[in-house]
């Protein structure tokens, strides 16, 4: 989460706008970080009522690594306009939320697995434990991408555990 929320929002490349913004997601005044996510989540569960659980799998797979790269390039654009880290820049929250979906499985529990990880990821990524704030620090678009990485990834292992024990 950023610390940057008064910075004034400046003229910025529209593309880059609508896709570090969660498309607009991440303009909505209170808790932008928490809507991005809940897109996110949604995005995830419309294409776990279309595809196959493997097809899932690897889709889910892939969103997290094109849009880690796509958010490392928009989100240093979007520096150079509204300043470090800027809190309307939420793309970071989508592959945040979608890494402990890996572990959801495709059956009964997928539901309250999907929101446990979203809820995990959130709470772990305002919290930042454990080497987030670190990355946080980090220049340009990996600083606002990595943290939220590894928040995802410690959900991830969480859920994982939770699910392991049911």
């Amino acid at each position: 989460m950023s610390q940057n929320n008064n910075h004034p929002l400046g003229e910025a490349p529209w593309l880059h706008v609508v896709l570090s913004t969660g498309f607009g997601s991440g303009l909505v005044p209170v808790a932008p970080g928490t809507a991005g996510a809940l897109v996110a989540l949604g995005i995830w569960w419309l294409m776990y009522l279309y595809l196959a659980p493997c097809v899932l799998l690897w889709a889910t797979i892939a969103l997290i690594v094109v849009t880690t790269f796509v958010g490392v390039w928009t989100s240093g654009v979007m520096e150079r306009y509204w300043g470090h880290d800027p809190r309307s820049v939420n793309i970071d929250e989508f592959v945040g939320t979608w890494i402990p979906l890996l572990v959801a499985p495709a059956g009964p529990d997928t539901w309250w697995l999907a929101w446990l990880g979203f809820a995990l990821f959130r709470i772990i990524d305002m919290w930042k434990p454990l080497g987030c704030r670190r990355l946080d620090r980090l220049p340009g678009g990996w600083g606002v991408m990595l943290d939220d990485v590894l928040a995802g990834t410690y959900a991830l292992v969480i859920l994982a555990i939770v699910r392991w024990c049911l």
